[in-house]
């Protein structure tokens, strides 16, 4: 395992940390002795998941002024401030690329002339084109984004790894797959798992776009910070990175385990399939292995079904 470019103790930035992910994050990194800045807006985040010894601030990334204040003495800053909907984007584009494309770009002049030495962008697996079934896509897939949220998402990877390096800050593009477990928000537009475990436990039929047989690779919350947390190695500088486990789970499987889960007959209502998503995208995580030593230690079927993440466990803020 390569070294960190942070040492512990020093200050690190979470863009988003009061979010899902991001206040994983925080804690994670709380964790492992770094000084942790968490900015939000607060539009989907909650000031209650921002962990106690977090430095808090409440900032729009496009305020550039104010942003410059909170990245004083920050060595590292994780981008995970975002509008997350595939399908909102479709509707919302130009607030879409509002926030990931223009956020992105106030963020990093922000960090212009100021301490930062790497920055770790949260991309997604909605870069990618579709792939074959049983096909595993690796960094290298080609990139045809499917919806106004993968184009901003690449947009960004790519910004990232042109205007950082110029500031003097390294880049590391993290492409998270279906993130699920705890506080995430319950959205018929972001994380399938934590939607249909909501209907299940309100006794409502489940909606499955298209034969139910796109396949998907669910990664849990935990692995995830795992991930970003290697990514300060000092072998990840200038990398993409894909976040999975490397194994896919269909739609029908996530109805069928989620059934046995809580020992019922679910009703499903079919609809048309939708465009804007992709039909398979399964990660190839060896890059991610070989560079970072990452090892998913969840899966879906062994972690959150059977150890019993029920409805109201899994969490309803944004």
């Amino acid at each position: 395992m390569l070294s960190p470019v942070v040492r512990r103790g020093e200050r690190i930035m979470v863009t988003g940390g009061a979010g899902f992910i991001g206040s994983h994050l925080a804690v994670e990194l709380l964790k492992a002795g770094y000084g942790v800045v968490v900015v939000d807006n607060l539009m989907r985040g909650s000031r209650e998941r921002v962990p106690s010894d977090a430095e808090f601030h409440q900032v729009d990334i496009r305020d550039v002024r104010r942003m410059q204040e909170g990245l004083r003495g920050v060595r590292a800053v994780y981008h995970l401030a975002a509008a997350v909907t595939v399908r909102g984007s479709c509707e919302r584009f130009a607030d879409d690329a509002d926030i990931n494309i223009r956020g992105t770009l106030r963020l990093f002049e922000a960090m212009r002339g100021g301490d930062v030495k790497r920055c770790v962008v949260a991309s997604s697996m909605a870069v990618y084109a579709d792939s074959a079934a049983g096909m595993k896509v690796g960094e290298s897939h080609a990139c045809r984004p499917q919806s106004p949220y993968g184009i901003g998402k690449l947009c960004m990877e790519q910004y990232a790894m042109h205007i950082l390096p110029r500031l003097g800050v390294e880049p590391v593009v993290l492409r998270f797959f279906n993130t699920y477990g705890d506080r995430q928000n319950v959205s018929p537009d972001v994380g399938v798992v934590t939607y249909f475990t909501s209907l299940l436990a309100e006794g409502r039929r489940l909606p499955v776009y298209g034969d139910g047989r796109q396949c998907r690779d669910y990664i849990h919350v935990q692995d995830v910070c795992t991930a970003c947390r290697l990514a300060l190695s000092s072998g990840a500088g200038g990398r993409t990175f894909n976040v999975g486990t490397g194994h896919g789970t269909t739609v029908l499987d996530v109805v069928a385990l989620l059934a046995r889960r809580y020992a019922c007959r679910p009703n499903i209502d079919f609809h048309p399939a939708r465009p804007e998503e992709l039909r398979n995208c399964v990660a190839d995580i060896s890059a991610a292995m070989e560079v970072l030593g990452f090892v998913p230690r969840h899966s879906l079927a062994n972690d959150y079904v059977a150890a019993g993440h029920g409805p109201h466990e899994s969490g309803r803020q944004a």
